[in-house]
């Protein structure tokens, strides 16, 4: 069965109209970190209607417009600087779920140029507070050993974290650093001298082992991120980070978007939740709607990205970062050539008036 296809659209751009794609859900960034470092960008080609993605391998342009955008899935390692628009994206009825990763590898200087754990521990914990620890994911991302990161280190490691952020989050997402299938990763590593180890189906069933121990405290999901390891023996899934499931929960009264997942608003399901006394009578009982038969999108399979792993679970969006434009230097990117790129890049950016089409211009 064919992949869903995004409407093309015409898009009035600076140098006149244009054809375009008009995704329903947006991505952004796996490539990138908008939240931390794009945010003003990203709210200016909001307020435009469109944006402008290049192609990482071609150098072609492919232009995106926001006007049937209903899902906006927000990767970041600090999203401190994106709290101050959100009023913005609420206004405008467009939805939005963070998954938000929050590593501790201070000591190591894995992330040399991201901020002090405990301040974006205090952004996680304001920031679900905000908009519902359903809408925060916690991610630990990737999992490294190395020379001083054996599994009971790192397991310490995650366990710190998660006794501060397990009142805030419903889930936690891990993978595990396949650091031999990226050269530049490789590279980098041993360029700053990490003496990186590659994980091995054994240390990948004791790191999950030692997970479920862990996670009898907090009761969060579980679920790994593109993972080919079966670890349900140890009450770990495999993970959708762009959700279709997790949509239907939270954004239920989007009837448009409902329709595009295959939903049908008009059969529903009861989803008894905890509420507080100033609920009102109709939050008591939130109505989820079930699958449509009678919808084109319901079919397994079509809403899938073929474009990602075999092993990945998400559903089709549209990415609008850019390779080489994350700010954080971690030496385990994937998505930067190297941090030198990286970095001149964005001070190219934060010299253009942040209001390129793309954030490379």
């Amino acid at each position: 069965m064919a992949s869903v296809k995004w409407n093309t659209v015409d898009i009035n751009t600076k140098d006149g109209v244009v054809k375009g794609i008009a995704p329903v859900i947006v991505s952004a960034s796996w490539a990138t970190d908008i939240p931390a470092f794009y945010p003003e960008w990203f709210i200016n080609r909001l307020r435009q209607g469109y944006t402008k993605w290049i192609n990482p391998f071609n150098g072609k342009p492919q232009y995106v417009s926001f006007d049937k955008t209903r899902v906006i899935v927000f990767w970041t390692e600090d999203a401190e600087p994106m709290i101050p628009s959100l009023k913005e994206i609420d206004d405008r009825g467009i939805n939005y779920y963070f998954l938000f990763t929050v590593n501790d590898y201070e000591k190591e200087g894995l992330e040399p140029k991201v901020r002090k754990l405990s301040k974006r521990i205090d952004t996680f914990r304001r920031l679900s507070e905000r908009i519902g620890k359903d809408r925060v994911i916690w991610r630990f991302d990737p999992l490294i050993l190395t020379d001083k990161i054996t599994v009971d280190v790192l397991l310490d490691k995650v366990y710190g974290v998660g006794n501060q952020n397990a009142d805030y989050t419903n889930k936690l997402v891990i993978s595990f650093a396949d650091i031999s299938s990226y050269r530049k990763v490789k590279n980098n590593l041993n360029k700053y001298g990490v003496k990186y180890k590659e994980f091995e189906a054994e240390s990948m069933e004791e790191v999950a082992k030692g997970l479920d121990e862990i996670n009898r405290s907090w009761g969060m999901e579980i679920a790994t991120c593109a993972e080919d390891i079966d670890l349900s023996g140890y009450n770990i899934k495999r993970n959708k980070c762009i959700d279709d499931d997790l949509m239907r929960k939270v954004f239920s009264r989007d009837k448009e978007l409902m329709n595009f997942l295959g939903y049908d608003n008009d059969r529903v399901v009861s989803d008894h939740e905890e509420i507080t006394l100033f609920d009102s009578i109709d939050d008591k009982e939130r109505k989820i709607p079930c699958r449509s038969t009678n919808n084109s999108n319901y079919k397994s399979g079509k809403l899938a990205d073929k474009g990602q792993r075999k092993s990945c679970g998400c559903i089709i969006s549209k990415d609008i970062g850019q390779y080489d434009t994350c700010a954080h230097q971690c030496l385990y990117c994937y998505a930067n050539s190297s941090p030198r790129i990286a970095a001149s890049n964005h001070y190219k950016y934060l010299k253009s008036g942040r209001n390129g089409e793309s954030i490379l211009e």
